[in-house]
Formats: C-alpha cells, structure tokens, sequence
C-alpha cells in the first residue's frame, strides 16, 4: 500500500476529501516524527509504539574489500505492534 493508496482508504472510512485526508495523514507523520526527535516514546494504544534506541559505535567489514571499517554510533527509530494489530493480522 502506497502514501497515496492510505490516504485514498482514510478518506473514505473517515468521510474526508482527499486532500483533507492527505493533510491529516501528513500531519501525524510530522507529530511522529517530532516526538520521536525530542526523544519521546509514541503509544498508539492498539497499534504499537514507536521509540528510538541508541547504537553503540561498532567494528564492522568492507563486503567489497574485507577491510576492517569502524562504524558510528547513531540512533534508530523501533515500532512495537500492539495486541489490537497483532490479533487483526492474525
């Protein structure tokens, strides 16, 4: 399912046009994304949460020349599903 294939399906479960649908759509990506920066942990109680970890800094290897590279520590953004989309999956 594409960006464009969610916001067509929000659109018609919530009644919305399209563009209202988009703006939503982008508007929660954004709130997302901002929590998730300010180091917040998001909860979608029945969906899942979202919160970043932190990499250590890493040794690891050049696939091309077997080099020995040193790789820097960085943050990585973990979802969780929760019960109410596991059971839906299911």
């Amino acid at each position: 399912m594409t960006k464009a294939d969610l916001i067509a399906k929000l659109a018609e479960l919530a009644k919305l046009k399209k563009t209202e649908a988009g703006k939503a759509l982008d508007a929660l990506i954004e709130a997302i994304q901002e929590a998730l920066k300010a180091g917040d942990k998001v909860t979608l109680t029945g969906f899942g949460a979202f919160e970043t970890v932190k990499r250590g800094a890493r040794k690891g290897r050049n696939p091309r020349t077997g080099k020995e590279i040193k790789i820097p520590a960085s943050q990585a953004v973990k979802f969780k599903a929760g019960k109410g989309l596991k059971d839906a999956v299911k």
